[in-house]
């Protein structure tokens, strides 16, 4: 079978992509297609080649990130429930899993829920409910959240604060949250828009390190998460999602949790 290989084209900046090659000493071909990705000069080429975790964005340039870690700070200090609330897929079940198992490392007074598949898609009012059972007075939302007006407002009516960690496109009207951290809302001031939803709950916990002087090597244990939700939620490679996904899978591959690892083991992938 023959392939033949199509290049997208890169309106006048042939000429550029070829010095960029020169300089990097690397083949054109590649030259072109760090040109395609907007990396248009060496210190770009740098960091797209060598991703440094000291590289990763300020995560409190995200609009509400101070008002959430203020909350989770309120909640653990008043010892209140803490409901984690995701959506069923892998963005959302990973997503769960960092949020949760970086908190319990500190707190113990946490639970999390996952629809099922057959109940209504993202926040309902049988989560809610499940909530107020719980007796929840904080629930973090990841995955899901953006559209949910009518439920976020029934949560809040019955005494519960919600922090929505989400990633798609916002709706006409914002859910009455406490704190909304989407990099795709209205007047967002976040340098990078392509976050998977793990990738948020991530940018989360790290403003809650940075706040509590907290050991960073906790949370980059988790990174094999995020990296497993970049490549099944098919967000683009690039910027802070590829410092994630390079170290993820550097976890992955040498000291993964024991979840991804009964999969790996599973899988027969080990070896």
């Amino acid at each position: 079978m023959t392939y033949k290989w199509n290049y997208r084209p890169i309106h006048n900046q042939e000429e550029k992509s070829r010095a960029l090659a020169k300089e990097l000493e690397i083949n054109p071909v590649l030259g072109r297609i760090l040109m395609q990705r907007g990396i248009t000069n060496t210190e770009k080429a740098g960091k797209f080649f060598h991703p440094q975790l000291s590289d990763l964005h300020n995560p409190f340039l995200m609009n509400d990130m101070d008002i959430a870690v203020g909350r989770l700070n309120q909640a653990i200090e008043k010892k209140e429930r803490i409901l984690v609330y995701g959506d069923y897929d892998v963005d959302g079940t990973t997503s769960v899993a960092l949020v949760y198992l970086f908190i319990r490392h500190f707190y113990s007074n946490l639970i999390y829920y996952i629809p099922d598949r057959y109940d209504n898609y993202g926040v309902s009012f049988k989560g809610i409910d499940y909530a107020i059972e719980e007796g929840v007075k904080l629930i973090i939302v990841l995955d899901c959240g953006i559209k949910a007006v009518e439920e976020v407002a029934y949560a809040k009516e019955k005494g519960i604060d919600v922090i929505l960690c989400d990633h798609h496109v916002t709706g006409d009207i914002l859910p009455s949250a406490l704190a909304i951290l989407n990099p795709k809302r209205e007047g967002n001031t976040y340098p990078y828009t392509h976050l998977s939803a793990c990738g948020i709950g991530f940018k989360f916990m790290q403003a809650f390190t940075i706040n509590n002087g907290i050991d960073f090597d906790i949370l980059f244990a988790l990174l094999d998460l995020v990296a497993v939700s970049i490549a099944s939620d098919i967000v683009p490679i690039m910027d802070e999602n590829r410092i994630l996904t390079y170290y993820g899978l550097k976890q992955l591959n040498s000291n993964p949790g024991i979840g991804l690892k009964a999969i790996i083991d599973l899988c027969g992938l080990t070896g």
